[in-house]
This record gives structure tokens, sequence and C-alpha cells, in this order.
């Protein structure tokens, strides 16, 4: 099979989709949305930088480099505005998907692929919905897409609707996210696939991971007590200010425990907040690291901390559960999906610092919550998130589709 993704080729979720294509000897064509470089396992690579992405960086969660930044620091000052830059791509963006339409359909005739899979609705799928009626289109949905995304400005809604009414096929990673769509407009009577959104945890890779000693250079204690956030910023989305106003709180508990935030070095919102509550002795802000780094990261913390008011299933929460590293997360729907309170983690008010502070406390001073937790979730890793059994409803899922 020849199949058409559409979707960032700097993240690493992307790459794992790939790489389980690859398993199931498909040819893969990348059209990206964002501008990267060469991505394995790729036959063909197109860059199409849809809502201007061009100002991004070159790696996913990675912190564009000062000289990167074109004239101006034009980059630097995304990051600065990141709420701003967020507001004028839901105004902007489905212009660019226009404007990049009669360039993507001549992708389509050159490549003549089986199936095209929009790996998120905005803007890869938005894209991927002015494809020639007669090729399949199947796309996966991420849990902000419909929730914060959809309603951003009403090109947002119009292109969101036309993406729902366009797609033979829904993948999602959590079922709350099935529902919406169908309220949105998708037809019930379609087929849907509720999986994880990357392809699914590659359990024995990740526990057989070697100690990297690129990790060395952090001065990462053994024996220390940490605490990881692993997503960096996400606006809208993630609550980062939720996340270190609770800080000073678990402190007054733990005064040992350090706290590592992923994707925040020499980020100025994080700089700034940590300053503001005098918490720089006990928060290192890093960079973007790889998965394995990321896993054995995980491997050495007792706690993640990702503290979201709209989510799907996120692959760091996976990943956490994978490394037995106690999960704490927002308490909304689609997480409900993976976490019992008490039982494999802890859900939390996203909007109340002392409810998160209140959280991390328990999870420390527990040794018996936190081994118990470490089982469960990795028994539910096994029984509905491992690589090859995802692997195995998505060739199912495409072949159905092609059959139609």
């Amino acid at each position: 099979m020849r199949v058409l993704l559409v979707a960032d080729g700097r993240s690493p979720i992307t790459h794992r989709w790939i790489k389980g294509l690859n398993a199931l000897q498909y040819e893969v064509v990348l059209v990206s949305t964002f501008p990267c470089e060469s991505v394995p396992g790729v036959e063909t690579l197109y860059i199409l930088p849809l809502a201007f992405s061009n100002l991004a960086g070159s790696q996913a969660g990675k912190k564009p480099s000062a000289d990167s930044a074109g004239p101006g620091g034009l980059r630097r000052s995304v990051s600065r505005f990141r709420s701003l830059f967020m507001k004028g791509r839901y105004w902007f963006g489905p212009l660019t998907v226009r404007f990049y339409a009669s360039h993507f359909r001549r992708i389509v005739d050159a490549e003549k692929p089986d199936l095209i899979h929009a790996l998120r609705i905005p803007f890869e799928g938005m894209l991927a919905s002015v494809a020639p009626p007669e090729i399949p289109v199947l796309a996966s949905i991420w849990g902000n897409d419909l929730t914060l995304h959809a309603v951003g400005s009403p090109l947002m809604q119009r292109w969101t609707e036309r993406t729902l009414n366009r797609i033979d096929g829904l993948l999602a990673d959590a079922r709350r996210d099935i529902r919406l769509a169908q309220q949105w407009g998708y037809p019930v009577d379609l087929p849907t696939l509720v999986v994880p959104g990357s392809g699914g945890i590659d359990l024995d890779e990740i526990l057989q991971t070697e100690p990297n000693p690129n990790l060395d250079k952090f001065e990462i204690s053994e024996n220390q007590h940490f605490v990881v956030n692993p997503r960096g910023f996400r606006p809208g989305s993630v609550r980062n200010d939720v996340f270190f106003q609770s800080i000073p709180l678990i402190l007054e508990r733990y005064s040992e425990v350090e706290f590592l935030c992923l994707a925040m070095e020499g980020q100025e919102e994080a700089i700034r907040w940590i300053r503001e509550l005098k918490i720089e002795s006990r928060v290192r802000l890093l960079p973007y690291l790889p998965q394995p780094e990321l896993w054995q990261l995980f491997r050495k913390a007792k706690v993640s901390v990702s503290i979201s008011s709209h989510d799907g299933t996120p692959n760091s929460l996976l990943e956490a559960m994978a490394c037995g590293c106690f999960p704490i997360v927002g308490d909304i729907e689609s997480l409900r999906e993976w976490v019992t309170p008490g039982v494999n983690g802890l859900l939390v008010e996203p909007a109340k610092p002392q409810e998160v502070a209140e959280a991390v406390i328990l999870a420390l001073s527990s040794d018996s919550l936190r081994e118990q937790a470490t089982q469960v979730n990795r028994e539910i890793i096994r029984a509905r998130g491992e690589a090859g059994f995802v692997r195995r409803q998505v060739e199912a899922f495409y072949l159905d589709r092609l059959k139609k």
C-alpha cells in the first residue's frame, strides 16, 4: 500500500507513525506542514508550510537558536508572543490551506497514493480535505482540535466542519473525541478507531533503553526527588502557570524536590515565573529531549505533572506510564479514560495550584501508591497501547477503507 501522510515532519509522533507503517511494508510519502530535514522511512518528502509554520524552529519542541531567528529576531518574537501568534494562525491559517490546495493536488496526482492520512485536523486534515474525491482520506484527531482550535475563528470552524464532512475514516486517541466529532458533523455511519495518536508504545524498547550519557551533562542525581513537567509550552491547553504556582506549596512540605521542565530552556515566560515565585534554586529548565533521553528521565523521576485543560491522550502520559513514572494530569474527560485516581495516577482541577500541590505531595509521600501505579500502568499499556496491537488495528482500518 502507498500511503501519503500529511503531518508535522519534525514531530516524534510523526516519526513513530512512519516507523509503524514501515513495519507493515507500506510505502510512505510525507507532506510536512512544517519545514523539516529528511525523515527516515519516507520515500518522498514535500514541505508545504501551512499557517506560517516556516516561522517555527527546525525541530518540534526545540527552541530556535538566535542565528536562526532571521531578520529582526522574528522567530524569537514568535516565541515571546506565542498567544498572539496562535490567534493570528486561527484567523489567517485557513487562508494558507486554500493557497497551497492546488500544490497539494499536484502532489497527490504525481504520487498516486492508495490512501491519504492526515495526523490531525488543523491544519493537516484541512489540507487533506481538498484531495480528489476518489482517494480515501483519513484523519486523526487530537484532544484540542475540537475543544480549542476549531472555535478559534469562524474560518477555523468552517474548515473543521469541511474536513469532518470530507474524510472517509476518523482515528482518535480518546472516545470523547469521536463523540465530539460526530456532533461537529462527522457522519455516525462512517468508521472510527480509538488508538494512541503516536501509533502505540513499544514497551520493550522503552524498558530496554540503555542509560544515555547525554543526560550526564544535566547532572541529574540518582538519589534526588524529581518531578518532571514533560510537555513544554502549549498555549491554551497546558496550564504551566498553575504548575509553577504549585511549586512553592510543594516545597513547603518537600524542600529537597527538584522540578525538571522540558523544552523550556531559555523561554522568557518560564524564567519570569521562576523569578516572581523565587524558586530559581529548585527548578531547572531543560531543552527539548529526544525520546530515549525522555524515557530515561521518566525512569529516574518519581512523578510526572502535565496539567491540561484541553487534551486527548498525550503521548508523554503513555510514556510516563510505561516508564513507571507516577502521572498527575488534569481532570478532564479524555484523561479519565486512562487514569483512575488513587490507583494508577491522580487527576486534579487544572486551574487550582493548591490541588496540584496536594497531589504531588501525596505521590511523593507514598511509595506504595507509586509502586502500585507502576504495575497497573504497564498492564494498561500492554492491553491498550502496545505498538504491535495498535499496528494491527490500524492496518485493518486502512484495508477496510480501501474496499469502500
